[in-house]
């Protein structure tokens, strides 16, 4: 019996297998196949739609590019012209192509030669309007004097003589008198899109000849230049460089190099003018003394040192920093005498000596002080009241005791 069912079970197998034609089971329809059905439908309608709007998009697009194309260049309004254009394009005539290219060509030539006196005319408007200029930069010059101010109104005079002059010749040049306003606009936008770094530096200069933030002969830090005032011209100014930190010299005196910035940092950077309405600074010498010193005492001296040093030559310059700050309401008691000030240190106490003196003598002031502190500290009075702070490493020492058992 199981033999005969496996050999039955495989014969119909085969028969399966070899017959050609498949039977095809056809089953109701669902539910969710009517949902997808609805989906599918709606999708090709959104996508109908969206393909809908880009072609109107596109028609508007086309027909709006078509009406500037003829608002500049014209619609022919001669129907023996539309005529004509027709009957050229039905059968191409060789010998009036050849007319018509020599017709665009004398029609050239005839605008170009109509347009010679307006040439000449706009030329010799510019070069009437770069003598008048001239004329009147140098009577400003000569009728101001020296003024600080006076080569910055002669300059801008010139730029704006100029730009009209321009402005005029193009509307000789247009035949309408509005394209002086239109040539004016265009001059800004060129000027601003392709000279955007000489104007900033022209517009430094003029901020710096009106507003006069530092002139020649000052001591100036802009940046990252420290130097004196060499010379200014529209769109540089040039440095004497003066010593600082990360420098050959590293006190506030002349390196003998030539520094030259664009007026432009004059917008970007920040102005220190040390000598524009008060050529004098506030210095500080620090002298370290050791906290076994007797400070009062320590004080009492260095104040002294100082008064003998630097008080003379302080107390005219105090007196005038008084009153210049006393003008402007501030509220500042200003010390016409050197002053001595203490502050903690890690291991000792720092004594400042505090004192006006002229901006490009700081280095001479502060050496002469710190060699009359070294003798007047060596003096045999002053041994063990004044002890000089000396360098000191602390040590410290852990010792970890075991219980013995």
């Amino acid at each position: 019996m199981p033999t005969q069912i496996r050999s039955r079970t495989y014969s119909r197998t085969q028969r399966l297998r070899a017959s050609p034609k498949k039977r095809s089971i056809r089953r109701p329809l669902r539910r969710s196949d009517h949902i997808g059905t609805g989906r599918r439908l709606r999708f090709y309608h959104e996508s109908a739609k969206a393909r809908l709007r880009k072609f109107r998009r596109g028609s508007q697009l086309a027909v709006a590019t078509t009406a500037l194309l003829l608002l500049a260049w014209g619609v022919p309004t001669d129907s023996s012209a539309v005529a004509n254009n027709g009957a050229s394009a039905k059968a191409a005539d060789p010998s009036l192509a050849v007319t018509e290219a020599t017709g665009t060509l004398r029609d050239l030539l005839l605008s170009f030669y109509s347009l010679l006196p307006k040439i000449g005319i706009a030329i010799a408007i510019i070069i009437l309007a770069m003598l008048l200029a001239r004329a009147l930069k140098s009577m400003l010059n000569h009728t101001l004097g020296t003024w600080g101010r006076a080569a910055a109104i002669g300059a801008l005079s010139q730029v704006l003589i100029i730009l009209f002059a321009v402005g005029a010749s193009l509307s000789v040049i247009a035949g309408d008198a509005r394209a002086l306003v239109g040539s004016v606009g265009l001059a800004g936008l060129a000027l601003s899109w392709a000279l955007q770094a000489p104007i900033e530096s022209f517009t430094g200069w003029l901020l710096n000849s009106f507003l006069s933030y530092y002139r020649v002969g000052d001591r100036i830090e802009v940046g990252e230049v420290f130097g004196d005032v060499y010379q200014i011209d529209i769109l540089t100014t040039t440095v004497w460089e003066a010593g600082g930190e990360n420098k050959p010299v590293r006190g506030a005196q002349p390196t003998g190099a030539l520094i030259t910035f664009p007026n432009s940092e004059i917008l970007r950077s920040n102005i220190i003018n040390y000598t524009r309405d008060f050529p004098y600074v506030w210095d500080e010498v620090t002298q370290g003394v050791a906290n076994e010193s007797d400070l009062h005492y320590s004080i009492s001296v260095l104040q002294r040192v100082a008064k003998r040093v630097v008080g003379e030559a302080m107390r005219e310059p105090a007196k005038q920093y008084l009153e210049m700050i006393s003008r402007r309401n501030l509220p500042y008691d200003i010390a016409t005498e050197p002053s001595v000030f203490a502050s903690t240190a890690d291991a000792w106490t720092n004594l400042t000596i505090r004192y006006l003196i002229p901006a490009r003598e700081r280095r001479h002031w502060s050496s002469a002080l710190i060699v009359e502190l070294a003798k007047e500290l060596a003096m045999p009075e002053n041994a063990g009241k004044i002890i000089p702070s000396l360098p000191r490493a602390r040590l410290e020492i852990t010792t970890n005791h075991v219980g013995s058992s």
